[in-house]
């Protein structure tokens, strides 16, 4: 029986056998992995607080003929917050829905389980207006993919970038109007701004920033297109689009 510590975000709960709970974790040492928490639908359990999505803390897990059991839990935020304000909720589910496509199991991403945490702390106790964290996550992923989307300069044949800009989502850059194919979309300037602002700044920045209206519901809905080509999966955002 091997046993260990990590720090990391209940992402997924469901109801397993008669009171137990399956949680996927995931964790800054150990990446994403599923683990069993024993009695954790029963009124007396010490760890029932662990079964939530969202909850942030230190878990002792050991794993017995290649299960993982939750032992213990040290919570470190439940992010309750976000239980009562609907679109903060939505929003965060939507990060969580992200990490759930993008990350593989049991590989470790220091930089991206710590924009993560920042993202749900962005969310849950930080005045920003709807939509704003979520579509800095996605740019910070597509970022750390090496999509940089360069407002300047044509991502195809380096030409600079005039009135009108593409998002070419068969490579998941910007293009000019010559290197456009049929799965291109032109940008609004209003979402053009967005995605730079976004592009160079930090979470602690985001509630000092106003767009004009609609403009990050149009940003979502563009980068989650892309994100999908990325991925090749469906992003199921509830409650966002």
């Amino acid at each position: 029986m091997a046993s260990f510590k990590c720090k990391a975000v209940v992402v997924e709960s469901k109801d397993y056998k008669e009171k137990d709970k399956q949680v996927l974790l995931y964790s800054l040492e150990n990446g994403k992995f599923w683990a069993t928490l024993k009695s954790a639908r029963g009124e007396k359990s010490k760890n029932k607080v662990g079964k939530e999505p969202f909850c942030f803390g230190e878990f002792l897990i050991e794993n017995t003929r290649g299960t993982n059991i939750v032992v213990g839990v040290d919570v470190i935020d439940s992010f309750f917050g976000l239980t009562s304000d609907l679109d903060k909720f939505y929003e965060a589910c939507g990060i969580l829905e992200i990490i759930k496509k993008i990350t593989n199991y049991e590989e470790s991403d220091a930089m991206l389980f710590m924009r993560f945490v920042k993202a749900l702390k962005c969310i849950c106790y930080e005045d920003c207006k709807n939509l704003y964290v979520i579509d800095k996550f996605l740019i910070d992923i597509f970022f750390s993919m090496g999509f940089y989307f360069n407002v300047n300069c044509c991502s195809s044949c380096g030409a600079t970038l005039t009135s009108k800009k593409y998002l070419n989502y068969d490579v998941g850059e910007l293009v000019c109007s010559k290197c456009r194919s049929l799965n291109s979309e032109e940008l609004l300037p209003s979402v053009l701004a967005v995605i730079k602002i976004l592009n160079n700044i930090d979470y602690e920045k985001i509630p000092t920033l106003k767009f004009s209206q609609n403009s990050e519901k149009d940003t979502l809905r563009i980068l989650t297109k892309n994100f999908e080509g990325r991925f090749m999966s469906k992003l199921n955002l509830m409650g966002l689009l």
